[in-house]
């Protein structure tokens, strides 16, 4: 995350004394990445982070695999996965490889009787349905739908929804998130040629700060598996901070989409990356303006990654009958491209309001048994012409 920010209190000098009124020194911590050489910030704890009082059990949560080798274009409809009230078991792993796991949520209810933390993964959020806060170490930032939510690893959070009807699709990178490297220049910050800026995140306001000892259960994730840790303090302790390694929030209806005269490619969506994966926004937007454009994509060979789509909402030109919350598979090895109709459907068509989000992997995706249960069956035929 290449901004500077910062909440609460601080010393003017970093390492430094820094006490309390009681005269007890605050508690430092740096919460960094890639050893000392990754984005961190510097916080300030009211009571040590480390006070682990008992270790609660542990358990699998590895996804649980029903293709390992797939090349089959695949459709899963994911508004039938069902609504679990619990934040984690709703979270539906369906594509994974060691890269990322990509998956669906549709919790019912806040989390109010434990944190979570994942330590091996960021984690992106896209809130296709639903409001509420995103409650932090770090701060507190509301979100809405159409929103991504960035959680840097390590990060200790919990979710309180407004409503029960909550659909989600999250993303676990085991590379860390950033923005795409060709929108910045030396320093970090976004170019004029970004489709987004600084002004565009959503970055974290309300710091809670408890003083509050107790039993307080966070749930770890870490190498495929939910440890259940129960600590002395409230982790929601810190009364300041400063830095570069913090959540934040982006509203796909932010992002300004590129055009030209003729057909773009995908590239021009990027809006997130790590080395292992890119994440696209297909947006409302005007379509190519050349006199012969084609605005529908040509057929084009996954050949180096497998792509993943997640249709939002509007009309998806050039796909016939998708509907809000399917998901795509286009696996890697095979050409896909508009399905019969579609090319010549686009031809004159000034403009687009399909809404999506796009996963290119670098490496194979398997499918999981879950998504399985959610695949039609039948996709792959779906560019038979049917004249």
């Amino acid at each position: 995350m290449p901004i500077y920010h910062k909440l609460g209190k601080i010393p003017e000098k970093r390492h430094t004394v820094f006490r309390q009124d009681n005269g007890n020194l605050y508690n430092e911590q740096l919460f960094g990445t890639i050893g000392f050489e990754g984005m961190s910030s510097l916080t300030y704890h009211i009571h040590p982070p480390t006070s682990v009082l008992e270790i609660a059990g542990e358990r699998d949560v590895s996804p649980e695999i029903g293709i390992e080798h797939n090349l089959t274009s695949r459709l899963l409809k994911g508004f039938e996965l069902p609504v679990v009230s619990d934040f984690l078991e709703s979270r539906t792993p369906l594509l994974v490889n060691n890269d990322v796991h990509i998956g669906l949520a549709a919790p019912a209810s806040s989390m109010v009787e434990y944190f979570y933390k994942n330590a091996d993964a960021d984690e992106l959020l896209f809130i296709h349905q639903g409001s509420g806060v995103l409650r932090t170490m770090l701060g507190n930032i509301s979100f809405e739908p159409g929103d991504y939510l960035i959680i840097p690893r390590g990060m200790i959070y919990q979710i309180s929804f407004d409503h029960e009807d909550n659909r989600l699709l999250y993303l676990e990178a085991y590379h860390p998130i950033y923005t795409p490297k060709k929108y910045r220049n030396w320093f970090g910050q976004l170019q004029e040629h970004a489709p987004f800026c600084e002004r565009d995140y959503k970055l974290p306001k309300e710091l809670e700060t408890h003083d509050e000892k107790g039993e307080f259960l966070i749930k770890v994730k870490k190498s495929q598996t939910l440890h259940s840790m129960v600590y002395s303090y409230h982790p929601f302790d810190v009364v300041g901070w400063d830095g570069y390694n913090f959540p934040y929030g982006f509203s796909i209806h932010n992002f300004e989409p590129i055009t030209g005269r003729v057909h773009q490619p995908p590239p021009v969506h990027q809006t997130f990356e790590t080395s292992a994966f890119v994440v696209c926004s297909f947006c409302p937007r005007l379509y190519d303006y050349h006199p012969q454009a084609i605005p529908a994509p040509y057929n084009h060979s996954n050949i180096d990654s497998d792509e993943v789509l997640y249709y939002v909402d509007g009309n998806f030109m050039s796909r016939n009958h998708i509907e809000q919350g399917y998901m795509t598979l286009h696996p890697g090895g095979i050409p896909h491209g508009p399905h019969p109709g579609a090319y010549e459907r686009s031809i004159g068509k000034k403009k687009t309001d399909e809404l999506a989000v796009m996963v290119d992997t670098f490496k194979p995706l398997q499918v999981t048994k879950q998504a399985l249960l959610l695949d039609d069956g039948v996709y792959y035929k779906s560019w038979q012409d049917r004249s």
